[in-house]
């Protein structure tokens, strides 16, 4: 072809696609209305107004932003620490309050909760819980906030709690000015401000005083639940929160014991490090296992989850289904669907939505498995009995109450269990229920120090490896981790019965 002949077939192809486009272009505009997508009440950013104009959820000139004045008294609330009817207590997260102004008050308070089996620790809260109440509001509601500063308060018997100190509120759903809402107060001091709601979400709030790091491990921080202003896209059977946190804890220094079991309090190098002893679910070491969620097959369950860290990153995963819809920091116009985790930084959010596929016991497990190791696993109860559960660091046993006992209950539950029973019968390797009584401590010293060396030259050991074939892992453990298991075994030895 001629040079010529090439610029008229560029020519002719050009004016062919210019012809397509205008086709496409008139056959777009000729579309029923019915076929054009519609403003949605699901999308919040999207609200079909007068005629034909669509009005900008997010438009901030007309938002509210006109708050009075945070006032300070030093009147001092002596009733309940947590009051609203926007409020709930507990995982089951109540229904949206319709009333356009919610008042909620969150007291803060200094007290001794108990974060594992045994482990007492030192913590303070908001509304006298960890986490604190979760508040249910949605966009455009005016919120009248309230906390009296009772961390003052005498506490029953030698107060074992930190001393009383300052507090304050950071709501992350709020846009208000720092200096004036989330000022700190003093013990004995009220804290009242009011501001609206202007985006849809999972919202953290907590504990705003220098050091924050430090008031947030102690347990100060909860979930604000926003919806849009037409609610959600679907509807769903069951509503539940899940605060995934963490706590650095160690033995009081002073000894001091809460019931007869050693008191535990903030480790601050730990803290600093970002190494935590416990990674939990509402609060407490395996949360929901014991009490789980309740579900049916076929339901549709929604779960709030925020991740209040304070410093690490959660993936959350429940194992068996997958997540149909994924809303990240709980506004539905930042959707993903079919999702198998969520990645949440600290004080990040999401609302995951799933259908449960049969009767069954589904984990909830944050999928950074050294996180579940620490005790960020909880359940969903779905129309049968939990079952046996490997691989997701379920409890084994009673618990003991001596310190040693207690953390090596949790160590071996959180590496032995898949191999390994406390009285309920041979796994991979044999039920350790007994063990002291056939071994001396010597022995279980060496055992649990140089596995891989006493199956070359002890006679029992050697024994053991001809009944079970799977060779002992060496797990690496420090003398005093070793003394805690054999503490444990100890324990069990004198109070575990085979059932």
């Amino acid at each position: 072809m001629t040079p010529r002949g090439r610029i008229r077939l560029r020519a002719a192809t050009a004016g062919l696609l210019l012809v397509l486009c205008t086709l496409a272009a008139c056959q777009r505009r000729a579309e029923p209305a019915a076929s054009v997508a519609a403003p949605s009440a699901s999308s919040p950013d999207s609200v079909a107004g007068a005629g034909s104009a669509v009005v900008d959820a997010y438009d901030v000139t007309k938002m509210d932003f006109k708050t009075p004045p945070a006032q300070v008294s030093s009147e001092r609330h002596a009733g309940p620490y947590a009051l609203g009817d926007a409020l709930s207590l507990d995982a089951a997260v109540k229904p949206l309050v319709s009333a356009p102004v919610k008042e909620i008050r969150l007291d803060t308070t200094h007290k001794i909760i108990e974060i594992a089996p045994g482990v007492k620790f030192s913590a303070w809260t908001f509304g006298d819980q960890v986490p604190g109440p979760a508040v249910r509001a949605r966009v455009g509601d005016r919120i009248k906030f309230t906390m009296t500063n009772r961390s003052d308060e005498p506490v029953p018997g030698l107060r074992m709690t930190a001393a009383p100190m300052m507090h304050s509120m950071d709501f992350h759903s709020a846009m208000v000015s720092p200096q004036d809402k989330y000022r700190s107060i003093a013990p004995g001091q009220t804290i009242s401000f009011e501001f609206t709601l202007n985006y849809p979400g999972v919202f953290m709030y907590h504990c705003g005083t220098p050091m924050v790091l430090e008031h947030i491990a102690s347990g100060m921080y909860g979930m604000m639940i926003v919806e849009p202003r037409a609610g959600y896209p679907t509807k769903v059977d069951r509503e539940y929160s899940v605060i995934q946190s963490e706590f650095y804890t160690k033995p009081d220094p002073a000894k001091g014991k809460v019931d007869g079991q050693a008191l535990h309090v903030l480790d601050s190098e730990r803290l600093r490090n970002k190494s935590p002893t416990y990674t939990v679910f509402n609060g407490r070491y395996n949360g929901m296992v014991d009490a789980p969620l309740q579900a049916k097959p076929g339901e549709r369950v929604r779960l709030f989850v925020l991740n209040a860290g304070p410093s690490n990153t959660s993936s959350f995963h429940v194992v068996g289904t997958i997540f149909d819809r994924v809303w990240f920091d709980g506004n539905p116009d930042n959707q993903f669907r079919g999702m198998q985790t969520v990645l949440l930084g600290s004080s990040s959010g999401a609302i995951v939505e799933f259908i449960i596929p049969e009767a069954g016991s589904y984990v909830m497990v944050d999928h950074h498995f050294a996180n579940a190791s620490q005790g960020a696993v909880g359940l969903i109860a779905a129309g049968t009995s939990a079952g046996e559960l490997e691989h997701h660091n379920i409890p084994a046993t009673a618990t003991p109450t001596e310190a040693q006992a207690v953390a090596g209950k949790l160590a071996f539950e959180s590496k032995c269990l898949a191999c390994h029973s406390i009285g309920g019968g041979d796994k991979l390797g044999p039920d350790l229920l007994g063990t002291t009584r056939r071994h001396d401590d010597a022995w279980l010293t060496r055992w649990l120090k140089a596995p891989e060396q006493m199956m070359q030259t002890d006679a029992k050991a050697k024994a053991m490896l001809e009944k079970w074939k799977i060779p002992m892992p060496n797990q690496g453990l420090s003398d005093d981790e070793i003394k805690q298991y054999i503490a444990y075994f100890k324990w069990a030895d004198q109070n575990v019965k085979k059932p």
